[in-house]
């Protein structure tokens, strides 16, 4: 018997492209089932997170009219790498493999389908990865291909061209359980795992609708927090920029010593005030970055629930997950 797919897909405000996906995602499961790739058993799970606009309705609705789907409310906004795995956290004792993807139909739901068949090959990790970043603006295509550059150079095992679009056996899933950082970051944190693995090329498609949940600030935050969650190279460069700055200050000094005892002593203002500039600065961007590192700490000593799930429905019925969620998230 074919196994069972449960797709987890992440909402905030998708009251717009939610009904397209859903169409969308109910002709694949149809084709799926058809071609005994999956089980009838298979569900898709949108998980709310805390969205103001009426996606929470539009779930329950979905819902109402085929089982098919399923939906997971969280009690507040707890971001998207979080919606992402109280998703999966919901499901992994009632599926044999996952599939996370974005609601906004810009992963190509086409590369489902291999996707499974790797899966089948024995791969337990499947990463649907861009082809192209052609329907990018330059602006993002650079950004985005730097990120991926520096996170590589600061150590961090990182997929290239590679979001949230991806596939999760079970097994995996429950390894995936045993991470407790607050500060997530799965793009990073999967690869970690291990297990066998593999990679399905796709071509990303325009946002059907909405507006992207990703501005600007949300990416650079993302940026940190996935560079300062899996490296801490960052802090031993500022070692190695103090060490440079002392030698470059023990050079200053016997300079204007000798200068001292060959009668030149009138020192440029100028130099003078550029290296005051420039070793404060140093000083600030160290602080910061250290700064970074201990926010982190702070975060996660507190061990507090990285969400809260308020309500589960699935095959017809409503299931109340905040015990659930507690002996999952608190233990």
């Amino acid at each position: 018997m074919a196994d069972k797919l449960y797709m987890i897909v992440p909402c905030y405000n998708e009251e717009e492209v939610l009904p397209e996906t859903a169409k969308r995602l109910r002709e694949k499961y149809a084709s799926l089932i058809g071609a005994g790739l999956i089980s009838p058993d298979s569900r898709v799970v949108f998980v709310n997170d805390g969205s103001r606009d009426r996606t929470w309705d539009i779930i329950r609705e979905l819902h109402a009219s085929d089982e098919m789907f399923s939906g997971v409310d969280l009690a507040h906004n707890s971001g998207h790498q979080n919606a992402v795995l109280a998703g999966l956290m919901t499901v992994r004792d009632i599926c044999d493999v996952s599939i996370t993807m974005d609601a906004d139909l810009q992963d190509d739901i086409n590369a489902i389908d291999e996707m499974l068949a790797k899966y089948y090959e024995g791969n337990q990790v499947v990463y649907g990865v861009r082809s192209t970043r052609k329907t990018d603006s330059f602006f993002k295509r650079f950004t985005a291909r730097s990120f991926y550059r520096f996170m590589k150079a600061m150590g961090a095992d990182i997929v290239y061209d590679h979001a949230d679009f991806r596939l999760m056996s079970a097994r995996v899933l429950q390894e995936l359980a045993g991470f407790r950082e607050v500060n997530l970051f799965l793009r990073g944190l999967v690869p970690l795992i291990g297990f066998k693995s593999c990679k399905v090329y796709y071509e990303r498609h325009e946002r059907f609708a909405g507006k992207s949940k990703y501005p600007l600030g949300k990416m650079l935050h993302f940026a940190v927090n996935g560079i300062t969650s899996f490296s801490t190279r960052p802090l031993k460069l500022i070692t190695a920029i103090g060490f440079i700055m002392s030698a470059i200050s023990a050079a200053a000094i016997i300079w204007a010593f000798v200068v001292k005892i060959l009668g030149h002593s009138e020192l440029g203002w100028s130099s003078t005030m550029c290296s005051i500039w420039l070793i404060g600065g140093i000083q600030i961007l160290a602080l910061g970055i250290i700064g970074e590192y201990i926010g982190k700490i702070y975060a996660e000593v507190k061990q507090r629930p990285r969400y809260i799930v308020a309500e589960f429905i699935n095959n017809g019925g409503k299931e109340n997950a905040e015990k659930d969620t507690q002996s999952r998230e608190l233990r």
